[in-house]
């Protein structure tokens, strides 16, 4: 039987998920996931089952009507009884609860994320005339303030990238394992760095999708397509000395064709990665919280900031809307402008001293 790919295996996990989920929501909700599953990945069917079961326990819970019932017999007509106000008041619950002695927390970009479900979800009962009101449209999106990109800095990512190298300043415990891994984490860090790619796209590179010809390496994007993502010599020269020496690990059965392996000799998963550039970040900065993600926006400034073309940044990190681009990067934008202000000199500091005062004391 041919080994199936990381993605495959992924989406196959996420879909037992789903139907595991699926047990404990109304019946036609399986008509919803049904109906959504060609334009969304597994990943987010998934988030949106967790969403809607927390609604749905909700409103259970705390709305009259909702109680006459379990969950699992509600009809699809009990969408017509949840009002805008309902909804309201669950986006405000979502705050701060406590589900089976767990506190749970929602932000800003929490309860956003959880009213967009829930509009796609009435959106898609209200279209085909299931439904005859359309409540979660009627409710306004939070407003979501912008957050600083968190990146490192060119020389954080020398001292970064030197740190991987050299495993010096590592705890006695981490140097006993360094020399296994510091050819595969050294190519794993600089990969990330030098092309912006997610951490799930890395972990889920096979060998065959390395191309040393063009310098590309296939990517399946967030989406589900695939995309050619072109590095350069320092990328170039980390890989191919971790592949020499990944050409001598046997690996574990299912990971075969994995690019990068755990010290079990398996597939690397995204939560290992997270705890690699955790663990190698602590030591260049303790006031950053560096993830895969930062070093994602770190690749993405540095892009953006040398070519200034958002086009080009938006292409080579995936996005599909180039305002998703702008969005994170447009502080970069204003701070470009700011520095323009003062490279332009019209006359020499001399000449100006000598002028009389500034040109605030003319005014």
């Amino acid at each position: 039987m041919k080994e199936k790919t990381y993605h495959e295996k992924i989406n196959i996990d996420n879909e037992l998920k789903l139907r595991e989920l699926l047990q404990a929501l109304p019946f036609f909700c399986k008509e919803y996931f049904i109906g959504i599953e060609p334009t969304t990945s597994s990943r987010t069917r998934i988030a949106y089952a967790y969403d809607l079961g927390v609604f749905f326990e909700y409103m259970h819970t705390n709305n009259p009507y909702c109680q006459k019932q379990t969950i699992r017999e509600f009809p699809l007509s009990i969408l017509d009884q949840i009002k805008s106000q309902d909804i309201e008041e669950y986006l405000h619950w979502l705050k701060y609860y406590i589900k089976d002695d767990v506190e749970h927390t929602n932000n800003e970009r929490g309860i956003s994320r959880k009213l967009a479900c829930l509009r796609s979800f009435y959106n898609f009962f209200f279209r085909t005339e299931r439904i005859t009101t359309n409540p979660a449209e009627l409710v306004k999106m939070p407003k979501l303030h912008e957050k600083n990109i968190i990146r490192l800095d060119i020389d954080e990512v020398a001292s970064l990238l030197d740190e991987v190298e050299s495993g010096e300043n590592l705890t006695e415990r981490q140097k006993a394992y360094h020399a296994q891994t510091k050819k595969r984490d050294l190519a794993m860090l600089t990969l990330l760095l030098g092309t912006g790619i997610r951490v799930s796209e890395c972990v889920g590179l096979d060998i065959t999708d390395v191309d040393f010809k063009n310098n590309g390496i296939k990517v399946h994007r967030k989406g589900g397509y695939e995309s050619i993502v072109y590095f350069g010599e320092e990328v170039a020269g980390a890989l191919f000395d971790y592949m020499q020496e990944r050409e001598h690990i046997l690996p574990m059965e299912g990971s075969t064709n994995a690019l990068f392996l755990s010290m079990q000799k398996k597939r690397m998963g995204v939560r290992a990665v997270e705890n690699l550039v955790k663990k190698y970040s602590r030591l260049v900065t303790t006031i950053k919280n560096i993830t895969p993600h930062k070093l994602r926006s770190t690749y993405g400034t540095a892009l953006y900031q040398e070519s200034g073309d958002i086009y080009l940044v938006a292409d080579v990190l995936g996005h599909k809307d180039v305002n998703t681009t702008r969005k994170h990067y447009a502080a970069q934008a204003d701070e470009r402008r700011r520095q323009a202000a003062n490279m332009v000199r019209l006359r020499e500091k001399a000449q100006r001293k000598n002028s009389g005062g500034h040109f605030s004391d003319i005014l």
